[in-house]
This record gives C-alpha cells, structure tokens and sequence, in this order.
C-alpha cells in the first residue's frame, strides 16, 4: 500500500512531471467533479492509466471519490494551483531565455513577471526586422504614442510609416538623447519638417536615458531592446498587463520631468 506521505516534496513534483496527464488531470479535478471518462477525454490516457493516476491521487490526499465521480480536495486545489503557478513561470522564462539580457533590469522596476503572456518578437536571420514589423502594427492601431529612449534602430527603418501616421494626426511625444535627435534632423530633415509643423509631435531632450527603448500606445506597451554590437533591435515585447502598463508609465513620466523640450532654433547639444 502507498504511503500518504512521501519522502520529499521532489519526489511529488517528480510524480506530476513524469506524465503530463496528470498535470492535466489533477487542475480539472480542481476545477469541479469529473468522471472516470471525463478524464480519459481531457487527457487522452487510457481507462487503466486514469485509475492508477486517481489511485496515486487519493492516496495523496489530493482527491477523493463521491459515487462515480472524483474531485480535488483542498490539498489537491492547492497543490493544482501551485502547479499551475510554476508551469506558467516556465513559459514565461522560456519566452524570455533568449532575450531577457536586452530587457530592462530589475533595477528599473521591470520585473519578469511582465512577460507573462507578452508577445515577444525576437530578430532572426530569416526575420532581422520582426521586431520593427511588430512595432508597426501596433503603432498603426494607435492614436496616440509616447516614446523614450535608444530609438534609432526601431524609428529609422520605418521612419514614413510615422511620419504618415502623425501628419494624419496621430498625437506623438519623444524623449531622445541630444545626439540621436541631432541626427535625426540632420539626416531626414524633410521627415521630420511636416510632422513638427502639424503640432501632432513634440520632441524633449535627456541627457541619460535608458538602452533600451518604452513605447506607450492606446492599449499596449512595447520594450525594444538593442544589440550594441550590431546596432540593431534585437527584441520586441508588448503586452496589455496592468502591471506592465504602470510600471511604462511611471518610468516615462520619470524622464518626462527631466526632459527640455527640442529647441528648433537653437542646436542640439
């Protein structure tokens, strides 16, 4: 007979992750009373693999059995939604184990819990301008966008796309650092000439911000994250979570206070 308690936490973590019909079983039993066939559909085992599974859960306490059905008891919900817990903090640093060194760090605020549920456009050999292409879409969805930081690598490759979209009266406000807002209107005077005149755009300069970039639209917020050795963006991360939304917002107003507004008739230095 098995025990109620086993040796080691691991060796229950061990038990649940070695088949992933469990895992599936065990969260829909916490969900409400289910039947023998019930399981069989949701986790596609067999009769025999669902009574060795509900076996191992009962003795663990973890279910108990009212007729021909079963359900989680207390312990078994609470060891369900750990689970879940931890398998959602999985993919989320699965998402993000390629990319997180160009997020910004934990210093900033931004912790990785903002990546949950994110979509994350990563730049590959086959799709070096993903991550521009997503930020694309989104700016073309909003009507009005907020930036501050390294913007180059993501404003330059669609520099007409947002001089259309603030001449048609998208309402923009950037935060560069002097040297970037230099060339910026050095190199594409007539990009930047109309949208300064629409009064759709206001640019501030900061002497220290950020490598990466924080773009605010409507209803998401991006995080660009650069390759200095390459110059290029190397991710994109959106996403529309409260937390994440604050935590842009509060970071942006933070460098908004120290900004001067751009001095058309005086140079950038």
């Amino acid at each position: 007979m098995l025990s109620h308690t086993t040796s080691d936490p691991l060796d229950d973590i061990e038990f649940l992750a070695r088949s992933e019909h469990r895992v599936t079983a065990l969260a829909a039993l916490a969900e409400g009373p289910q039947s023998r066939a019930d399981l069989q559909t949701l986790t596609g085992a067999s009769a025999s693999t669902i009574g060795r599974t509900l076996r191992e859960f009962e003795h663990r306490r973890w279910s108990k059995r009212d007729g021909h059905r079963f359900e989680a008891t207390q312990l078994g919900t609470f060891v369900a939604s750990g689970l879940q817990d931890l398998l959602d903090r999985i993919e989320t640093e699965h998402t993000l184990r390629d990319v997180w060194q160009w997020l910004p760090t934990e210093e900033s605020g931004f912790t990785l819990e903002m990546g949950t549920d994110a979509v994350v456009t990563e730049a590959t050999v086959t799709d070096p301008y993903g991550p521009v292409n997503r930020f694309v879409s989104l700016l073309r969805e909003t009507d009005r966008f907020r930036f501050v930081g390294f913007d180059v690598a993501l404003l330059e490759p669609c520099k007409d796309e947002l001089s259309r979209r603030i001449t048609g009266g998208m309402h923009t406000e950037i935060i560069d650092p002097p040297s970037v807002a230099r060339y910026i209107l050095s190199t594409y005077a007539e990009h930047c000439s109309e949208p300064l005149e629409s009064g759709n755009l206001v640019v501030r300069l900061h002497d220290d911000l950020p490598s990466y970039g924080i773009s605010l639209f409507d209803d998401r917020i991006g995080i660009s994250g650069y390759n200095p050795d390459s110059g290029t963006v190397q991710v994109f991360l959106d996403t529309d979570a409260p937390v994440a939304r604050e935590w842009a917002e509060s970071t942006y107003d933070s460098y908004r206070r120290d900004a001067r507004p751009l001095a058309l008739e005086t140079p950038v230095d």
